[in-house]
């Protein structure tokens, strides 16, 4: 279920129809061109394995270290072009229909290309003449696509490895400042897949060097009959002084230039892990609430009490969710705990505290409350940046990995609440995302925050609204 705030298409979701025509020409051309297709796909696959290996055979690793040159090159590099070109060609890639011309390496030493829509973007590398690509370094140990990352000289990274990814970054900014040594790389600044309709947020790896990129645009005219593609190469855009000292502004310009064009949204949208969220002050927020999707799985009545009725702050799995929730089956909790976390366990505090903000069974102030109580387990009336991190990831539903900006903020006034109250970024945080559906608007911080509360030793909740701790935010 999308967020009803959602202002742009929302770019992880495929949403084909067909019509009965269409489905039926699908399944009498399908069951005959889909097998003939991938079998001559495969085919030359097996045909460019061993000869996409011999590029770099009998090389000691410092050689491999450095771009291959002379025979190596000119030799093998023309028969992996023609037989990737097949290979497209087999898949029902015809014609490449190519705009503008492709800058040269002391042009432009990084391609940058979107939208990503998936592994058959990858025919870019046919106009572009094979340019080295980045890619997830557990790739290589994919049949013929290895071999063919290794012919590429690829650079590699393991998004599971910190030190990896250090080690790419390093590799990426000496190729692009080599000055020519090395070969024109083509990257794609999305960094994962999407349906086109959007560009979302651009990752810095491609504007890290500050060097000049030229943007290539892919579009696919036909939405259902993939016969041709689209390539155009934009003119090199020359990074400012401001650019070239800040990644993340060069990478935003390129992307709204590529938006632009395409005629699509430029988006703060980004996956973390397998969430797709926007951002907002350093907060990660859900594309798609897990909680919203909990309440569309759960009846709503007493579902918040049993929750508060679990050990808070402990991992509970499937079958203890199940039992606590008292559902009538193991797969709605197996769903549930898939909303919130990659396993078949979850922290009830999660839950508990996304559900709540939205079903509106108490007001925020006293959510907030609630949340200190939970994520303050040492009672010292305040929260470290860590535990502020996991406060506001259990109340959103997703975690939070940049909460610096709010903890400044928060650590620098009275207490948490009142600037949830009064700042307009967390303001529309709490707005959008922290609100009953049907009152999400509706609701103002004077009447959630109006009157008094009672005290529970620790915390005093006044007629302004705010509420008072032995300490600030540490």
């Amino acid at each position: 279920v999308a967020m009803e705030t959602q202002d742009y298409p929302h770019p992880f979701v495929h949403d084909v129809k067909l019509s009965r025509t269409q489905k039926i020409r699908g399944i009498i051309l399908g069951s005959v061109l889909f097998p003939l297709r991938v079998t001559l796909a495969a085919l030359f696959f097996l045909i460019m394995w061993p000869i996409a290996r011999l590029r770099l055979a009998g090389l000691s690793e410092e050689e491999r270290s450095r771009p291959v040159t002379g025979w190596r090159r000119w030799l093998f590099h023309p028969i992996v072009w023609l037989l990737s070109r097949a290979v497209f060609f087999s898949l029902g890639f015809l014609w490449v229909k190519v705009k503008g011309r492709r800058a040269d390496l002391k042009e432009a030493p990084v391609l940058v290309v979107a939208p990503h829509s998936g592994f058959l973007d990858m025919l870019v590398l046919c106009p572009t003449q094979l340019a080295t690509v980045v890619s997830r370094s557990e790739n290589t140990s994919l049949p013929a696509i290895g071999a063919l990352l290794e012919f590429n000289q690829s650079v590699l990274v393991s998004r599971k490895d910190p030190e990896s990814r250090k080690k790419a970054v390093a590799q990426l900014n000496e190729r692009l400042t080599s000055r020519g040594y090395w070969p024109q790389m083509l990257m794609f600044p999305e960094g994962t897949t999407t349906n086109g309709r959007a560009l979302i947020k651009f990752k810095p790896g491609a504007f890290l060097a500050g060097v000049p990129v030229q943007p290539v645009l892919l579009r696919y005219p036909n939405k259902l009959v993939s016969e041709i593609i689209g390539v155009t190469f934009l003119p090199v855009y020359n990074p400012s002084p401001e650019e070239r000292s800040d990644p993340n502004l060069y990478a935003d310009n390129v992307q709204k230039l590529m938006a632009k064009a395409l005629g699509v949204p430029a988006t703060d949208y980004v996956m973390e892990g397998r969430v797709p969220v926007s951002k907002l002050g350093g907060l990660s927020l859900p594309l798609e609430s897990p909680a919203r999707e909990t309440l569309s799985l759960l009846h709503r009545n007493g579902m918040i009490d049993r929750c508060q009725c679990g050990a808070p702050g402990l991992k509970t799995s499937a079958e203890e969710l199940r039992s606590i929730l008292t559902l009538p089956d193991k797969q709605t909790a197996v769903q549930i705990c898939g909303l919130y976390s990659k396993d078949e366990t979850v922290d009830l505090r999660q839950i508990y505290l996304s559900v709540s903000a939205l079903t509106g069974f108490v007001s925020f102030k006293s959510l907030l409350h609630s949340a200190f109580t939970l994520f303050d387990r040492e009672a010292r009336g305040s929260l470290s940046a860590e535990e502020l991190s996991h406060l506001m990831g259990a109340l959103l539903g997703v975690p939070q990995h940049h909460p610096a900006q709010l903890y400044a903020e928060a650590s620098n006034q009275e207490n948490l609440l009142r600037v949830l109250m009064t700042h307009p970024t967390y303001q529309r945080v709490v707005n959008e995302y922290l609100q009953p559906k049907e009152a999400g608007s509706q609701l103002s911080f004077t009447s959630l925050t109006n009157g008094k509360a009672v005290n529970n030793n620790r915390n005093m909740h006044n007629g302004n609204g705010s509420v008072h701790y032995d300490k600030k935010l540490e």
